[in-house]
């Protein structure tokens, strides 16, 4: 009997699996412990196994897909069963029943309802020309209106400024760039309308708009108002272009403020170039406008050559032109990035964070690290140090080994240890447990050992499961101070920065020395300061005396 296969829940925080790889095909014949597909999780990559022998007789998600936990991504039966019935039972057919309902759907609409096929207003015949919310800028999604220029019923030419629109950036015209008498206003000053939301109608005198503002304006009018305004730009452009620096400017486009300044400054605006969309000049342009040498300057040159080479060290630089090419790429977000920005975004929105920061004198940690290393069987880290050191400070301030946990406070007796894993998609948190009672040895070889299992995707969900305390360490990047976001539901973070050899006063006198910072992340709800800083102090006094972490 055919059976189906669900999305499985691979960790606790788990909600969707994307289905990086299928090992197998529709037709192919599985055996119980084969590997049926590849499912990426919010923390890693992982195979999954089939539990059931059978023929692979439907696939139903794609690879690259994602899919929600507990929903059907095959089905494994007979070669040959009927296993529509499943797809119906698990409501999984959905996506393909609507598909094949559509079709007559569609094809009984026009029966059905006959009101379409009454006659429509050909917009294209009417006079009027509708004005749009205009997209100014990139991220713009909304402007509102601050000014109205003209009322209805006022005669406006092509290059008229409509409005004053306020966006995300900054206040800019509207220009309708069609002539004729303003119809319409369809958003009062200060309220605001979304790109593309109608704003203005304009067009001849006495002409009907109710067609265009029932059909939205989205057909024909859209349609037109786009090539016109093109035209008008490209014409105003030329015109532009072509006049005399001593001809009438009133033309030229440019912001309300940009030809204020102009005015008083006595700058004719078309000698100036425009850097903002379309070339209109803005503020910026006519400030940094330098006035080029005028031809009328030749005969004076003429009168009296010995100023030339005053007159050329005079000159201003010309710098060559830079032309760049604005590129980017984009990327799909991971499922392991998605988990990391909703928990992250939990934790530091929803835990009231506050830090602390300590200096450390390392100069006997690297001595005793040193000798350490000459008899252990394995490389001991900074990092080790650190962990072991946490691991016997939060034996004797329990208060930073505990979690919030809404209506009650859980203090942690055991000791388990999330040391941060920097990995190419984002961040992985293996857990040494009862790190307290391990070596300094013991605590090396496993932190190495997650390490290389989590950038080879290789973790298991246990393995980061259960941390009452995180370690976040920078060290390695020569870092000199950061702050980390505490890791829910842990109630504290441990952000460790690199080893530097800096001045320090010794014995009132000025000697070399070697300072790690450490900066603790802490709940506020669970944590005060007084209790922070007596964790750091604790901690401080074990490194600085790495004796103290074997007693």
């Amino acid at each position: 009997m055919a059976e189906v296969v669900k999305m499985p829940k691979m960790s606790d925080t788990m909600t969707e699996g994307v289905l990086a790889k299928w090992h197998k095909k529709v037709g192919d014949k599985v055996k119980s412990g084969d590997v049926l597909a590849e499912i990426e999780t919010d923390k890693a990559t992982m195979d999954f196994e089939s539990y059931q022998d059978g023929t692979l007789l439907y696939i139903g998600i794609q690879e690259g897909a994602a899919a929600p936990v507990d929903s059907v991504i095959a089905i494994l039966g007979k070669e040959g069963e009927d296993y529509k019935s499943l797809l119906d039972q698990a409501g999984s057919g959905a996506a393909a029943e609507p598909a094949k309902e559509a079709a007559p759907a569609a094809d009984k609409a026009p029966a059905a309802t006959p009101a379409p096929a009454a006659p429509k207003v050909d917009l294209s015949s009417i006079p009027a020309t509708v004005i749009r919310m205009p997209l100014l800028s990139d991220t713009m999604t909304e402007g509102t209106i601050e000014k109205w220029n003209f009322k209805v019923g006022d005669k406006v030419k092509a290059d008229d400024s409509l409005a004053d629109v306020a966006t995300d950036k900054a206040t800019m015209e509207v220009v309708g760039y069609e002539a004729g008498t303003l119809l319409y206003i369809g958003v009062k000053e200060g309220e605001a309308a979304k790109v593309n939301d109608i704003i203005a109608i304009v067009g001849k005198e006495g002409t009907d708009i109710t067609p265009l503002l029932q059909d939205g304006g989205s057909a024909a009018a859209a349609a037109e108002v786009a090539p016109a305004a093109e035209t008008k730009a490209e014409a105003t452009a030329t015109a532009t272009a072509t006049e005399a620096s001593n001809t009438d400017d009133s033309r030229v486009k440019a912001s309300p403020l940009a030809r204020k300044i102009a005015k008083d400054k006595g700058i004719n605006l078309n000698d100036v170039k425009g850097s903002a969309e379309g070339g209109r000049i803005i503020k910026k342009d006519v400030e940094e406008y330098t006035p080029s040498a005028k031809p009328a300057a030749a005969p004076v040159t003429e009168a009296a050559p010995a100023a030339a080479p005053a007159a050329a060290a005079k000159a201003p630089i010309v710098l060559p032109t830079f032309t760049g090419e604005e590129k980017f790429s984009e990327r799909p977000v991971t499922q392991m990035r998605k988990a990391i920005s909703r928990r992250l975004s939990e934790s530091l929105f929803t835990a009231p964070h506050f830090y602390v920061t300590m200096s450390i004198d390392m100069d006997q940690a690297i001595v005793a690290r040193t000798r350490m290393n000459e008899i252990a069987p394995v490389k001991i880290s900074f990092n080790d140090f650190v962990v072991k050191a946490c691991a016997v400070a939060l034996r004797q301030h329990s208060a930073i080994n505990s979690s919030f946990l809404g209506d009650k406070i859980r203090t942690n007796e055991h000791v388990h240890i999330g040391v941060a894993v920097a990995v190419d998609e984002g961040l992985l948190v293996p857990v040494i447990k009862f790190a307290d009672g391990k070596s300094l040895s013991h605590i090396s070889v496993e932190v190495k050992e997650f390490a290389g299992k989590a950038k080879s995707k290789k973790l298991q969900p246990n393995e980061m499961e259960g941390s009452t305390f995180t370690i976040s360490n920078l060290g390695m990047f020569g870092v000199d101070e950061f702050t980390a976001i505490i890791n829910t539901p842990n109630a504290c973070i441990l952000a460790v920065s690199g080893i530097q050899a800096v001045p320090v006063v010794k014995n009132g006198a000025v000697v070399p020395g070697n300072i790690m910072k450490v900066t603790l992340s802490a709940d506020h709800r669970v944590v005060d300061g007084a209790t922070a800083a007596a964790f750091l102090q604790t901690l401080k006094q074990l490194l600085e005396e790495p004796v103290r972490l074997l007693i």
